[in-house]
């Protein structure tokens, strides 16, 4: 099956939430919440994803993750990282219980397809400081895609490993070359060659793949996996939201009054030597109107 087959039927039987002139958006793609070792590379952006996601909540946006939430191809135990990140899940679980919520699934979760691992796993979870079993998602269906349907042009969600054969069709494989050998290997600084993310070639390979996808369709397609943020042009309605694995930062994509912002946020220091978060703006916004495409 092609790369362009698996989008296709990615898509087939996404949801569909609708997008309007008040819809406001907040889409994040690759956290890789791990469990607090050495190779969780969320750790030294958790402080500012957490202001991220707080703000995100006040300002009544929705938060939808692009797939890759959690690290489940180094680690074996979901219920180990809700609860190392118990303060990340206890405020996304506000937005669930809100309707503000929408989880994706990509390559390093994909076990989260699975309803009954769901359930499972993140219907609820053990809060320490009450010393009691708290209501996480219960119910919560976890897709592959979800579309956003506007008046003219829609907009298409997913991780974006499809576009990536080896990441796709061939997951349990670089999972477990993932697991037992890049793992163990990246404490010596190997880099994971099966990564869209580090390996630049691969990285290019998929993008193109992406890229082409959505031109060929004539729709805007938003996806993250290779960890590059990128805004759409008027001739390329492809969008990347980035990552949350960043050296220094997290970055997402604001979707709101119907335009699309590519955002940074990062530790700064003010004169004091006081530390705070930062938000910044990358690229646009850019407005949906602004591409003339077919539906």
């Amino acid at each position: 099956m092609s790369y362009s087959s698996r989008l296709d039927r990615a898509f087939q039987n996404a949801p569909h939430l609708e997008l309007n002139d008040d819809s406001r958006f907040v889409l994040i793609s690759d956290c890789h919440r791990g469990m607090g070792t050495s190779n969780d590379n969320f750790l030294k952006n958790q402080n500012s994803y957490f202001a991220a996601i707080q703000h995100y909540y006040t300002l009544g946006y929705t938060y939808i993750e692009l797939g890759d939430g959690d690290e489940l191809w180094e680690n074996r135990s979901l219920s180990q990282i809700v609860d190392l990140h118990s303060d990340v899940f206890w405020l996304l679980s506000r937005y669930y219980k809100e309707n503000r919520l929408y989880l994706l699934y990509g390559n390093h979760d994909m076990v989260k397809r699975s309803l009954s691992y769901v359930s499972k796993n993140l219907a609820e979870y053990h809060c320490n400081s009450l010393r009691e079993c708290i209501s996480l998602f219960p119910g919560i269906r976890i897709h592959e895609a979800l579309i956003l349907k506007d008046r003219s042009k829609d907009i298409y969600l997913t991780h974006g490993h499809q576009a990536d054969i080896i990441n796709s069709t061939f997951w349990k494989i670089s999972r477990f070359l993932v697991r037992y050998l890049w793992k163990p290997a990246e404490r010596f600084g190997v880099l994971d060659p099966t990564s869209a993310a580090k390996n630049y070639t691969h990285k290019k390979k998929t993008e193109e793949h992406l890229t082409q996808w959505a031109c060929d369709h004539q729709q805007i397609l938003v996806t993250g996996h290779t960890h590059r943020p990128m805004i759409g042009s008027p001739d390329s309605p492809y969008f990347n939201t980035g990552s949350c694995v960043h050296p220094h930062c997290i970055t997402c994509i604001e979707l709101e009054s119907r335009c699309m912002t590519l955002v940074k946020w990062t530790t700064a220091t003010r004169e004091d030597m006081t530390l705070y978060i930062t938000r910044e703006i990358l690229a646009g916004p850019v407005c949906i109107d602004d591409y003339h495409l077919e539906k």
